[in-house]
């Protein structure tokens, strides 16, 4: 059976920070020019999607057309215009010194 010794945790302890420190170091000389990368590719792909999409709706858009006849938005937008409302009364507020 093997016993825990200092000497050995002290290498493990001295491994990780060997490790974490030497991603710390390498994603902060390449982690801009990674991030370059990804931005540019990420903006090739929306502006693609962009150019191929000009004519398409969503399909939330779709169904959402699809659902409501225009006599029922028509039916709508006259019955809210009748309506009026009193909101309340105004108070002005003054300071207090």
């Amino acid at each position: 059976m093997q016993e825990a010794s200092l000497i050995g945790a002290i290498k493990i302890i001295l491994i990780i920070l060997l490790v974490y420190f030497g991603i710390k170091i390498i994603f902060r000389w390449f982690g801009p020019l990674i991030l370059k990368y990804i931005m540019k590719k990420l903006g090739e792909k929306a502006f693609r999607n962009f150019n191929q999409g000009e004519n398409f709706q969503s399909p939330f858009q779709q169904n959402r057309t699809q659902q409501q006849p225009k006599d029922n938005i028509d039916k709508k937008k006259s019955n809210s215009s009748k309506k009026n409302k009193e909101v309340g009364e105004y108070i002005d507020f003054e300071e207090i010194e």
